[in-house]
C-alpha cells in the first residue's frame, strides 16, 4: 500500500472491492489511524489465511446483520460476495443464520439489504389482508 493518501485509498478500493464513506474521510483527514485500522482489516480479512474470500465474506455479512450495521455496510459485502462468485441463495442461507442468535429483527435488516441488491421479489396475497410493510 501507497503512503499517498490517494493512492492508499485507490488500492483499497481494488483489493476490498469497495471503501466506505468513513474510508475516504479518514484518508483525507487521519490518514495515520486509517492506515492502522487497515492494517487490522488486512490481517484478519484481506489477506489469504485458511479461509477463502468468499468464505470471509460470508462470515462478514452474517456477522454484520447481526450487529445491525447500515444497510449500506451489508450491501457492499453482498456486492462483493456476488462479485466472487457466490449466489443470492447462498448469500440469504448466510443471513438466515441470524435468526436463531439474533432474532427477527437484526435478520430482517440483512435481508432487507440482500433483497434490494439481488431484486428478489416475493408473493402478494390473494385474500384481503392488512399491510404488514417489512416487519415480520
Amino acid at each position: 500500500m501507497s503512503d499517498d493518501p490517494q493512492a492508499y485509498i485507490d488500492d483499497m478500493a481494488r483489493s476490498r472491492g469497495y471503501v466506505l464513506d468513513y474510508h475516504k474521510v479518514m484518508a483525507k483527514h487521519d490518514f495515520p489511524v486509517l492506515q492502522a485500522a487497515n492494517g487490522l482489516v488486512s490481517a484478519a480479512y484481506l489477506d489469504q489465511r485458511r479461509l477463502d474470500r468468499r468464505t470471509k465474506e460470508l462470515i462478514f455479512i452474517v456477522s454484520l446483520t447481526v450487529i445491525r450495521a447500515s444497510k449500506g455496510h451489508i450491501q457492499s459485502h453482498i456486492r462483493v460476495a456476488l462479485d466472487l462468485g457466490v449466489s443470492p441463495e447462498e448469500i440469504l442461507e448466510a443471513i438466515e443464520i441470524a435468526l436463531p442468535e439474533a432474532g427477527i429483527v437484526a435478520f430482517q435488516a440483512g435481508f432487507d439489504a440482500w433483497r434490494e441488491v439481488v431484486g428478489a421479489d416475493g408473493l402478494e396475497p390473494t385474500v384481503a389482508v392488512h399491510e404488514g410493510g417489512r416487519g415480520a
